[in-house]
């Protein structure tokens, strides 16, 4: 493996995507019934394999905010999911140095038969965070996801945009290193994604590194100084954020 040590005028890095390729199978058959025909009539169920991401390198340092940008199906969720841990790699490394929290899938954590406030320990739990951490937290989580009294009630009872709320609260009260975001901020009423957009601005002012897959040119703009372009699994363009956006208009 070749050296990556920063030199000393550079940032330490935090994320590391070394020569990364990702597969998938493709499948004829769309579901159970597809299927038993497709092995009646002796026809292959599985069409081989998809290639989503095709060698793919970059680095992003500490305190770095990133945007991975690209058309739907270009492999960027899939780069993100990686980087997470949710997927590994066919080929090549990914590499993070600290914590990282993900808010790849708001609320995957969270269990519809417990309350608000029994899941806020759960997914903290999940996101890496202490008994003690999230007791210290847990006023400042409420107080942002304006849940108020229905924190204590079974979130399957919530409405999709409480759900929202409380989730991301959680995420980003995590004490953390590296934000992963895809399309996270995507539901929700206006008010609250600004508030959310203010609270990433924030993390980003204090150092936290951030790789945030949107297809929102206004957040990407705001949050992110460099972007990062997918093409059919391959990165096709890496620098500044405006430049960025004009390659992804070329696509």
């Amino acid at each position: 493996m070749p050296d990556i040590s920063p030199s000393p005028t550079e940032s330490q890095p935090r994320i590391i995507v070394e020569h990364v390729s990702k597969w998938f199978n493709k499948r004829n058959a769309r579901s159970m019934k597809d299927a038993v025909i497709a092995l009646i009539r002796r026809q292959p169920v599985r069409s081989g394999q998809f290639r989503a991401l095709d060698d793919i390198s970059f680095t992003i340092g500490e305190g770095e905010s990133v945007a991975v940008m690209g058309l739907n199906g270009s492999g960027k969720s899939t780069t993100l999911k990686l980087v997470s841990g949710v997927l590994e790699p066919d080929e090549g490394h990914v590499l993070t140095r600290g914590r990282v929290a993900g808010l790849i899938e708001v609320g995957a954590g969270f269990h519809p038969d417990l309350t608000g406030r029994e899941n806020v320990f759960l997914n903290a739990a999940i996101l890496g965070m202490s008994e003690k951490e999230t007791k210290e937290r847990f006023d400042e989580i409420v107080a942002f996801s304006e849940i108020g009294d229905f924190i204590d009630q079974e979130v399957k009872h919530y409405s999709s945009g409480m759900f929202m709320r409380l989730a991301f609260s959680v995420a980003i009260h995590v004490k953390l290193d590296v934000l992963l975001v895809d399309e996270v901020l995507a539901v929700g009423d206006a008010p609250f994604r600004a508030k959310c957009n203010a609270k990433l601005a924030e993390l980003s002012a204090k150092g936290v590194t951030m790789m945030v897959v949107s297809h929102s040119k206004g957040q990407v703009k705001q949050l992110c100084t460099r972007g990062i372009v997918i093409r059919k699994g391959r990165v096709v363009f890496d620098g500044p954020i405006r430049e960025a956006l004009g390659v992804l208009e070329e696509t």
